[in-house]
């Protein structure tokens, strides 16, 4: 699933990449527990966390997950962004919760 219909599924907005939203993503994981996003994640994976903290960057990094999708609405802070955009992590934001977001991308195909 290419991150232009992660994007239309979910009603998410996205803060950082948008030249890269062509990018394509096999499979998600929603968690706020970044240790179980190290231990269960795989490098075609959208991220959809509540978390707006650096560490969803240097999670998504260290496991070369080409995107997170930040629920819940919440703001991200400009210096997450920012290391998002230095990184090249496509960064989204729904205001949908994770439950809802996880629900929309599983039912149109997107595996966990």
């Amino acid at each position: 699933m290419k991150l232009t219909e992660v994007l239309e599924i979910t009603g998410a907005m996205c803060v950082v990449g948008e030249q890269l939203a062509d990018i394509e993503v096999n499979h998600a994981f929603a968690s706020d527990l970044m240790s179980d996003v190290l231990a269960m994640s795989r490098p075609d994976t959208l991220l959809i966390t509540g978390l707006t903290t650096p560490q969803i960057i240097r999670t998504a990094q260290m496991l070369d997950l080409p995107a997170i999708l930040v629920v819940r609405g919440k703001d991200v802070p400009q210096d997450v962004a920012d290391l998002a955009r230095t990184t090249g992590i496509v960064l989204l934001s729904t205001h949908d919760i994770m439950y809802v977001a996880s629900g929309k991308l599983y039912a149109r195909g997107l595996s966990g």
